[in-house]
């Protein structure tokens, strides 16, 4: 009976070892920093090994699944995710990718593939790719230069057209610039969604510090989020998309949450966000 026990002890130990160390192999990665700057904001899983560079994230239409892309020196591909993590399907598109930034998407299942990154601002080939869901092999080409850049950039707006944030609304796509200029301004520009070259013209401008890398609007568009490191920024009570800073300003901050670059509604109250450190967010307004 003694050695029976002995051996139940011994038994129990190493489970109770082996529980200690495997517990968390299969959750998601999370930095107790997020938890503890903003407890609105939950970590739902880790982005596959695929998605090594997440620059952009939308909701596929109809279903529960995400998708989600890298940015500047990896291929032109989608891939498609659950909100566990997994890569549930990855899709490759007869496009280049010269600097995807981001992604987003309108009312008839079209999805917009922005190639608008131009860090070096020498780009001469900005885009945003038009694509159905249905049809990911027939992308059509929106091309545009800004209206407000002459030909030949001052030093002073040397780093001023680089854009990493666009939504859709009503036909048309707005585009935030990141500001790397130390201006403390980021720019707003419009175009519309039809296919062919165009000059994006510029609707207004929000005096903000951070370096916005991603934009979303509400399902009811209300609401419009911007994205920048560790920060959300809010503008509630939203009477027109392109007048959309002339609302409610919050700015939410998420430190620890890492580089974020993705951001989408999932429905009027809640964001999906990736980061570029390989996580994957939800965030309650």
């Amino acid at each position: 009976m003694k050695l029976m026990m002995k051996l139940f002890i011994v038994f129990a130990s190493i489970i109770a070892i082996a529980f200690y160390f495997l517990r968390d192999q299969d959750s998601p990665k999370k930095d107790k920093a997020t938890e503890i700057a903003n407890d609105k904001l939950k970590t739902m899983a880790t982005l596959p090994g695929e998605v090594s560079e997440s620059s952009g994230i939308e909701i596929i239409p109809g279903q529960a699944n995400f998708i989600t892309h890298n940015d500047a020196g990896n291929q032109a591909l989608l891939y498609e995710i659950s909100a566990e993590g997994k890569l549930v399907n990855t899709h490759k598109l007869k496009l280049p990718n010269v600097d995807w930034e981001d992604i987003s998407r309108d009312d008839k299942g079209n999805l917009y593939i922005s190639d608008t990154g131009n860090n070096d601002n020498k780009r001469s080939d900005l885009a945003i790719y038009k694509v159905s869901f249905q049809n990911l092999q027939k992308p059509e080409a929106i091309r545009f230069t800004y209206d407000d850049q002459p030909d030949q950039t001052s030093k002073k707006d040397k780093l001023s057209f680089d854009s990493e944030a666009t939504f859709w609304s009503n036909g048309n796509l707005y585009l935030i610039t990141k500001d790397r200029n130390g201006e403390d301004e980021a720019r707003i520009y419009r175009l519309t969604d039809q296919p062919g070259t165009q000059k994006a013209k510029k609707i207004g401008s929000i005096k903000i510090k951070d370096a916005i890398t991603g934009a979303s609007i509400s399902p009811d568009g209300s609401t419009v989020a911007l994205l920048s490191e560790e920060k959300i920024h809010v503008y509630r009570n939203v009477t027109a998309p392109e007048k959309f800073f002339e609302g409610e300003a919050e700015e939410i901050d998420i430190t620890g949450a890492g580089q974020t670059e993705g951001i989408t509604f999932k429905d009027n109250n809640t964001l999906i966000l990736t980061s570029e450190g390989g996580n994957l967010y939800q965030y309650s307004l």
